[in-house]
């Protein structure tokens, strides 16, 4: 399992900036930009008439930008530079500039290359290292196909949600757009008068997805923690210096995988606990060393021993396509990482070439993971590629150091539902109670998780289901919608309309098709209490 810890963190940065750049209290709204914010988009910022006291002119993207980027427990995690402390004083109508959309004012940006960076790191998801069992699914040559066509069509829908994001910065004088501004703006702009009166919930859907798809992580991270420590404990006896036997035996009988969740949990409630960025981001910072090491060895121990492919299936069954489909879509899921990178760069102009390179990148890796696991481990391939290491002390570690990755990231995947419900749960209650509440809803978030991680500990399906309910419709359904009714009132062309309708037709056959399947795929494969695995 790779963690998505750029993702998670670019959502935190784009959500932890609009919830401060709009959702503020009611009065404090008014006093800053007048009535022409949410309610009346296509108002000037500067259009006030409201103002007590200082006229518009003194309001200044410096005062604005420290507002909304200074936070006692906020840092900037889509760049490696500290966020600047002060801002070039140009006038709130600067924004109106087409060269200045997405812009702060910031001095400092991140560079092409930590921009490059990020966004490989946003997309290498929870889902590479169940991408050889995917492969198995769909076959040898199919396999891969796919992997590059979802490929193809994953960055085309980035790069619409970049557009439709420029689009409405320019029309209604934004300096960022997140993606549920997108959406509720793009129905806005749309010819139904039904979806104009409805608009707002273009950005409760996408919260809901958000929210779907962060905890659909954090139950993946359950499962995987489960059986990775369980098959290190299982083994232990067995456990040798020979990394080169061709079987792992099971020496040692152990008790039940739902039971090794249960016993993470009141580890991870004390995780969740901790709520500043800030001290978090040193938990991502060893999170992401601990994989990476991980991937080192396991793709050294990949290419020095692949057997001959000639058995392979060219083509899997029809019925396990399906699964290949929810587990690709869940690994190319990095979509919200997107906007919040680009508005962090110092010349976001060239956002569009680093887009086009990351993802090819990304897609690289995965089609040559996929494929190259597959053909080593052949049918014995296992839900996490990390299952099918022998039982030496080095591949041992290897699973020890990405379970301890996963475990550190599973906070950063639960900020981000948690900083979208936590302050509406916590606002309804007297401020004596609020700390209490706000404890005790992080530990029922987490003990859902944990309920849904026991009801599906398979590795595999909870896997293919969080990607083809959740990261199905952000990634592939809602973007091409999102350009059609962004450009209809100007002119879309017909055949744009129709890749679009035939991108999210396709998405959605995915969401239904892959959900049935992966809820079949559990209720007719129960779980085994008992650990072995073959190394061939």
């Amino acid at each position: 399992m790779a963690c998505r810890c750029s993702d998670c963190l670019g959502w935190v940065w784009g959500w932890r900036l609009i919830r401060a750049s709009q959702g503020e209290p009611a009065q404090a709204i008014a006093q800053r930009a007048g009535p022409g914010t949410m309610a009346e988009p296509k108002k000037p910022l500067g259009g006030s008439t409201k103002r007590v006291t200082a006229p518009v002119v003194t309001v200044s993207t410096a005062t604005m930008s420290t507002r909304r980027l200074r936070s006692e427990d906020y840092s900037d995690y889509s760049s490696t530079e500290p966020t600047p402390e002060r801002s070039p004083p140009e006038s709130i109508n600067s924004f109106a500039s087409p060269a200045s959309y997405q812009r702060f004012g910031e001095s400092d940006g991140t560079t092409w290359f930590q921009t490059l960076i990020h966004l490989v790191k946003g997309n290498i998801g929870t889902g590479l290292l169940g991408l050889p069992l995917a492969v198995k699914n769909a076959g040898i040559v199919l396999g891969p196909l796919s992997l590059l066509v979802m490929g193809i069509a994953a960055v085309h829908c980035m790069a619409i949600l970049v557009k439709c994001a420029h689009h409405f910065c320019n029309k209604y004088q934004r300096p960022f757009v997140d993606y549920g501004d997108a959406v509720m703006y793009g129905l806005e702009a749309s010819p139904s008068s039904w979806l104009r009166s409805h608009a707002i919930w273009g950005r409760y859907i996408v919260g809901f997805f958000l929210i779907l798809t962060q905890l659909g992580f954090c139950c993946v991270y359950f499962v995987f923690l489960a059986d990775n420590l369980k098959q290190v404990i299982s083994a232990a006896n067995g456990t040798t210096t020979d990394c080169h036997s061709n079987e792992t035996t099971v020496l040692t009988p152990t008790m039940d995988s739902r039971l090794f969740i249960l016993s993470l949990l009141p580890f991870l409630v004390l995780l969740v606990y901790i709520q500043n960025l800030k001290f978090l981001s040193i938990f991502s910072m060893l999170a992401n060393l601990a994989m990476l090491s991980s991937l080192v060895m396991i793709n050294w121990y990949i290419l020095t021993g692949i057997p001959d492919p000639s058995h392979l299936p060219l083509v899997a069954g029809w019925k396990t396509y399906p699964l290949f489909f929810g587990t690709a879509i869940f690994a190319f899921e990095g979509i919200g990482v997107v906007l919040p990178l680009e508005n962090k760069m110092k010349n976001p102009q060239h956002f569009s070439l680093i887009l086009y390179i990351g993802m090819a990148i990304v897609t690289v890796l995965y089609i040559s993971l996929g494929v190259l696991g597959y053909l080593r481990f052949g049918d014995s391939i296992r839900a996490s590629i990390t299952l099918n290491l022998p039982n030496c002390w080095l591949y041992q570690s290897v699973k020890l150091l990405y379970s301890i990755g996963i475990f550190f990231t599973y906070a950063l995947q639960f900020y981000v539902p948690a900083e979208i419900i936590m302050p509406v749960a916590v606002s309804q209650v007297p401020e004596r109670w609020a700390l209490g509440v706000n404890l005790l809803l992080r530990t029922c978030l987490v003990s859902v998780t944990c309920l849904l991680a026991i009801l599906i500990p398979r590795l595999d399906i909870v896997i293919s289901l969080v990607g083809s309910v959740s990261s199905s419709a952000l990634a592939l359904i809602i973007p091409p919608l999102l350009e059609i009714t962004t450009y209809y009132s100007d002119g879309i062309h017909p055949l744009t309309v129709a890749k679009d309708l035939l991108i999210s037709m396709l998405g959605f056959a995915g969401f239904v098709v892959g959900t049935y399947e992966s809820l079949w795929a559990l209720a007719m494969s129960p779980v085994s209490n008992t650990t072995s695995t073959l190394v061939q």
